[in-house]
């Protein structure tokens, strides 16, 4: 589940003609970055500009061309702007940065790639390898063998968009689009995002998640020093009983909203067997029946030799740091959903980011991929 226009980046989008924003970058002291500049750059009254309409996207043969008129009088809909198919992760538009969710450039941002879903990039078009969302296109869920999200229940394939009712940006009630998004790009808190009670003040858009959004690479996870920094907490959410859906459903608005702001109560909202007292059964010991999230990053042992933060495995904090740590600490720094998956999608199953059958056990690694960025020892020869 989704820019320099608004800094967050997870929403998937192609290139319209004369789509352009303008935005104000990241300065240290500076907690806004918000939209700036001509409104006609984004919006259009009344969708008609010398008898043509003013929202027509640039390529014809893609399965999101449409003419409008759209949500919030914009010139396009959510897929206006982040996924113009290009050879850049980051595409520059009159001195504006626009982060790609779709494209074809050998490096990904950090919230991964829809492109692998389609094939327009990496090893093969599969469904599998992320959040099929259907602003992918008409006919893309199409013989999917899911009717629910693995591991719980949540929106109906045929209605997974990126934002809103049915998506993971925005208000996640009964609005969808851009429309779910209203204001947030306008006031839209850049960096750390530790109130998170607002779209717009919450990581990435994602209403009541807290988090770190790289402030020295945007969007990016580069290294040890340049990368974001997720929200997690010590003990897993649990669900609610006798009443498990006021774990995730505001009873009084009817809004979704995850049982904790970590990331991984935001992915629980939806795959909450995986993560809630279900799943990994009602504690925060081993033995686990399924991988546990929101859980201290052992101390002791094979975990304890994971100090130095690694962005293939990245890890969780209790607290929303001001600046990204190179500096992993086992005993207080938490296991999050994001340490082995993407959010938007990979070339691997099950949005994994790593080949999960390349992980060997006694293979005589060197603890630098994969699980055994964590299980340290388990590839030893």
């Amino acid at each position: 589940m989704i820019v320099k226009m608004n800094k967050k980046r997870m929403f998937l989008i192609p290139c319209i003609a004369g789509f352009v924003f303008v935005f104000v970058g990241y300065m240290a002291d500076v907690s806004f970055a918000t939209i700036s500049g001509e409104c006609s750059n984004c919006h259009t009254m009344h969708n008609s500009q010398g008898r043509s309409p003013m929202a027509t996207y640039g390529d014809p043969s893609e399965p999101w061309t449409g003419e409008g008129p759209y949500s919030l009088l914009t010139r396009g809909d959510c897929l206006g702007c982040h996924g113009m198919g290009t050879g850049n992760r980051i595409e520059t538009i009159n001195g504006s940065d626009i982060p790609q969710v779709y494209h074809q450039d050998i490096v990904d941002l950090a919230g991964g790639n829809f492109a692998y879903i389609t094939g327009v990039k990496g090893s093969g078009a599969s469904d599998a390898k992320g959040h099929n969302v259907i602003d992918l296109g008409p006919g893309r869920l199409e013989g999917t063998i899911l009717e629910d999200p693995p591991g719980g229940h949540g929106p109906n394939p045929n209605i997974f968009t990126c934002a809103g009712h049915g998506g993971c940006h925005g208000y996640r009630n009964d609005e969808s689009g851009l429309a779910s998004l209203k204001g947030a790009h306008h006031r839209n808190v850049d960096g750390k995002c530790d109130i998170a009670d607002e779209v717009y003040n919450s990581y990435r858009f994602l209403k009541y998640i807290k988090g770190l959004e790289n402030p020295i690479d945007d969007w990016e996870n580069v290294n040890s020093t340049s990368h974001n920094e997720y929200y997690g907490e010590t003990t897993p959410a649990l669900s609610n009983f006798p009443n498990p859906c006021s774990s995730c459903h505001d009873m009084g608005n009817e809004e979704l909203r995850p049982p904790s702001s970590t990331i991984s109560g935001f992915c629980a909202s939806c795959h909450g067997n995986f993560h809630a007292v279900s799943g990994i059964g009602g504690d925060s010991v081993s033995p686990f029946t399924r991988h546990p999230t929101d859980i201290v990053l052992k101390g002791t042992g094979e975990y304890a030799a994971y100090t130095n933060y690694n962005v293939i495995a990245p890890v969780g904090r209790t607290t929303v740091p001001d600046t990204p740590s190179d500096t992993v600490t086992p005993g207080t720094d938490v296991v999050t959903c994001l340490s082995c998956h993407g959010a938007h999608a990979t070339d691997y199953p099950d949005l994994l980011r790593w080949d999960y059958t390349g992980m060997i056990a006694g293979g005589g690694g060197d603890d630098g991929n994969g699980c055994f960025v964590c299980h340290t020892t388990k590839d030893d020869s």
